[in-house]
Formats: structure tokens, C-alpha cells, sequence
């Protein structure tokens, strides 16, 4: 399971699904939406320290920036707390790694989706929004690699750009406000395992937990 997750083709095969679904609805007269319900990544309850672990999160954050790129309107997690895919663990009842992803993307991305395109190579995925709270843009990059640092040049239609360096097997949400063309000011959220253990159930942001 880990090796599909962090399996850029694996994950490219799953927007299968979102675009012709889209391609339905778009060009059916219905007035239906497109949702996601009980979305767990894995059949049978999960699996134990892979989909309560951090390492789920790039699927799950990769499956958010999917679904809103191809208009899926609402997105469900199975489940709040039950299995090994909940988003609290089932004896303590603290958050597993992926109800931080889930909040950082609730307080962050807004409902705009724009196009996002990385060159380069498939261990990055990239995904952008405009801001919710504020006048920016949030830009959310996912390295799959967990033996290569990325730098990364961010272009807005070829007019304005900054570097950004990613390391590997992290999670970085970057929120960009610019408030005029000569001023260019961001926010980083790096999320990242304890230990460097991709199993591991705590998450660290920015270093810290």
C-alpha cells in the first residue's frame, strides 16, 4: 500500500475517476454535483500504521487537490473515528496525522481552483488555490521522494516568480500574499513525520509538534 502511495502513476490513475465523472456532468443537463463519500484509501478497515500514519496524508492531501481540480464539490473521509482511517485515534481519541491535513486545508485553501502545472519531476505534486481569508494565493507541493531536495521555481503566467525549496518526503503548504508588484510576502507550513519514520502517528509543523 505504501509503494502505490507514493507511486506518482499509481496516483495519476485515480484522476481517471475524478475527469470522467466531470466529463458527465459537464456535459449532461443535470444540475447534480459531484461528491466523494466514505473515502478511506483502503478496503477492510484500513491498515494499521500506513492509513492513521503519516505517510497517508499524501495520498489524502493529494486526493483533496485532485477532486477540487476536477470540481468535486464535497469530499468525505471514512471516517471521523472507527478503523485504522479515521481521523482521531480509536483508544485515545487524538488526531492521527491527517486531521492536521485536513485542517490546514480547511483554513487555508479557498473555493477557487487554479490551474497548477509542475515540470519537472513526477515526485512532486502540486496544487494552488486563492487564499481563503485573505488576498493571495496557497500553493500546496507534495514530495514523494525521500531522497531528493527540489528547488522550486514558482511562475504566475510568466509575469512574477520565487524559489522554493522542498525536501523530500515532506508536505509544504505555502500561502502567497502580494499586495503590490514590488512586494511579495509568505507563509510556509511544513509537515513532516517524527523521526523521519513515515509510519509514524505524529505529525511535526514546521519542526515542531
Amino acid at each position: 500500500l505504501v509503494e502505490k502511495i507514493l507511486n506518482p502513476s499509481y496516483l495519476d490513475g485515480e484522476a481517471d475517476t475524478f475527469r470522467s465523472l466531470h466529463k458527465i456532468l459537464k456535459s449532461s443537463a443535470t444540475s447534480a454535483t459531484a461528491w466523494v463519500g466514505e473515502s478511506g484509501g483502503a478496503y477492510n478497515s484500513g491498515h494499521n500504521l500506513v492509513t492513521n500514519a503519516f505517510v497517508f496524508s499524501f495520498w489524502y492531501l493529494d486526493q483533496l487537490g485532485m477532486a477540487s481540480a476536477h470540481d468535486t464539490k464535497t469530499y468525505c473521509r471514512q471516517t471521523l473515528i472507527g478503523g485504522n482511517y479515521g481521523l482521531l485515534n480509536t483508544t485515545t481519541f487524538e488526531p492521527n496525522p491527517d486531521y492536521y491535513s485536513a485542517l490546514l486545508w480547511h483554513r487555508l485553501m479557498g473555493n477557487k481552483v487554479l490551474s497548477t502545472s509542475f515540470s519537472g519531476t513526477k515526485k512532486i505534486r502540486a496544487y494552488a488555490h486563492c487564499a481563503k481569508y485573505s488576498k493571495g494565493i496557497v500553493l500546496l507541493l507534495i514530495n514523494l521522494d525521500n531522497s531528493t531536495t527540489i528547488q522550486a521555481k514558482v511562475a504566475f503566467n510568466s509575469t512574477w516568480s520565487l524559489h522554493q525549496k522542498h525536501r523530500s518526503h515532506k508536505t509544504n503548504l505555502v500561502q502567497l500574499i502580494r499586495p503590490d508588484i514590488s512586494e511579495t510576502a509568505r507563509e510556509e507550513y511544513h509537515l513532516t513525520a517524527k523521526d523521519e519514520n513515515l509510519h509514524s502517528q505524529t505529525m511535526l509543523l514546521n519542526g515542531n509538534i
